[in-house]
């Protein structure tokens, strides 16, 4: 009899290791798909940041008309604005190029820098000045961002100095 009641408790410790190591081998499974299923929501979401990007970029303004006040003081042009910018963080930054004709040519290359990685969304206005010396006759054009922009220029009156600029321009 004692032979028997032990192939019969050898058989039940069987059995419920069996049943243990299915259970585990489950929960292992189960463990991967959820694991699994965290690593694609992460990789989604840095997906969808990376997307972030080039929008944040796309709202930089791409102003189809820049007003400047002109001045022209002793063969040296000057040129004063405003353009107003998305954030306090984004400056204009101007450069004034003479290219040798006749009459001169002055092209105006206005480019936004931005060095923040986060920055309040207020518009703000940033003043530019730029000086290139040529002839009364020179024209004037404009690039921003690299695209062809109107120059609206607006001459300054009779003793008006660019230290003393103050934009007031009405649509």
């Amino acid at each position: 009899m004692y032979s028997s009641n032990y192939k019969t408790k050898k058989f039940t410790m069987n059995k419920s290791s069996i049943i243990l190591i299915v259970v585990l081998f489950i929960l292992v499974v189960v463990g991967m798909f959820m694991f699994s299923s965290f690593k694609n929501e992460e990789i989604q979401n840095t997906d969808e940041e990376e997307n972030v990007e080039p929008t944040e970029q796309a709202e930089v303004p791409d102003p189809k008309r820049i007003d400047a006040k002109h001045f022209y003081i002793d063969g040296t042009h000057t040129f004063v604005g405003e353009i107003t910018m998305p954030t306090p963080c984004d400056l204009v930054d101007v450069s004034a190029m003479v290219m040798e004709s006749y009459p001169e040519q002055i092209k105006l290359d206005f480019k936004v820098i931005n060095t923040a990685d986060t920055c309040a969304q207020v518009l703000t206005n940033q003043r530019f000045s730029v000086e290139a010396t040529a002839s009364r006759e020179a024209t004037v054009t404009a690039t921003f961002n690299g695209q062809p922009a109107e120059l609206n220029l607006i001459p300054a009156a009779v003793g008006e100095t660019p230290d003393e600029f103050e934009i007031y321009i009405k649509g």
